[in-house]
């Protein structure tokens, strides 16, 4: 791997080298002389072009005048010349002067959009463990693109790993079958232990407790501590929040407590903690 932000020096000896990398990543050469200023201008300005980028494309300079023979394969005519490279061959490139954004216009043809820049970034995230600050890059690309299975199965993954399994079954249930991979049926695994903790007999009989008592206050609260456990936590606000409308300070005000350090933990991007933050607040003011 070559030093990000740093373009290669193309001589006779690494030349074949480089130009066989293209086969995986788009390569931009500039072509230059250290006798002509505006040449090196191009050089800086590609520079900070693909500063951003430099694991989806390779820049190289070839110093025209220290490596005339090698400039000469490529017939180079006049400075500055700029040649993108794909697949070992030439397919774009321009010669003669060049601003900033005729260079930005050529190399954005050959950069991923920042759709892609973004879930190539969150899946570094995803390979640190870092799955809360992914699933802040796989959110709003998923409402971008609803269709796409891979941002869908990388968002659940993100949830299972953070414990948020509200929404988890219906983004899996929408994957197609053509998608069905090892994430896909690991994921599966996952949430079906999860409904099986989340169902205990304990559970269960509170449920029930309620179903016959539905206005007991302990009942409702208890269970919705029980749902916030096993991490059902969109049922244990909507539980909570019934209860506040009712009175705002039940049980000696234990009530907003819990709903308050149920967000908490939630995070501001939660969206079921949204939801239910800005009912809470509604009460609240």
């Amino acid at each position: 791997m070559y030093p990000a932000n740093n373009a290669i020096e193309l001589n006779e000896q690494n030349l074949q080298k480089i130009i066989d990398d293209s086969h995986s990543k788009p390569l931009i050469i500039s072509f230059w002389a250290p006798s002509m200023p505006e040449t090196v201008d191009v050089n800086t300005l590609i520079n900070t072009i693909v500063s951003s980028a430099t694991d989806h494309i390779l820049f190289a300079t070839l110093n025209c005048e220290q490596e005339q023979a090698v400039a000469m394969q490529f017939g180079v005519r006049g400075l500055p010349t700029v040649a993108v490279f794909q697949n070992g061959q030439p397919v774009d490139g321009g010669s003669g002067p060049q601003t900033e954004q005729t260079l930005r216009d050529m190399i954005s043809k050959y950069l991923p959009n920042q759709m892609e820049l973004d879930f190539q970034e969150s899946l570094k995230h995803i390979e640190k463990m870092e799955y809360s600050q992914a699933l802040g890059l796989l959110t709003p690309l998923l409402t971008q693109d609803p269709n796409n299975n891979e941002l869908k199965l990388r968002v659940a993954q993100c949830l299972v790993e953070t414990q948020q399994f509200d929404d988890i079954e219906t983004i899996l249930s929408s994957v197609g079958l053509q998608d069905h991979n090892t994430l896909y049926k690991t994921l599966m695994a996952k949430l079906e232990l999860h409904q099986q903790a989340s169902n205990s007999p304990e559970i269960r009989q509170l449920e029930l407790a309620l179903e016959a008592n539905p206005n007991d206050h302990n009942i409702a609260y208890e269970l919705a501590i029980q749902y916030n456990q096993v991490n059902r936590n969109e049922e244990a606000l909507s539980l909570l929040i019934k209860l506040l409308k009712q009175d705002i300070n039940v049980e000696d005000g234990q009530v907003k407590k819990t709903t308050l350090d149920i967000l908490s933990a939630l995070g501001q991007g939660n969206s079921i903690a949204s939801q239910y933050r800005r009912q809470l607040y509604a009460l609240l003011y």
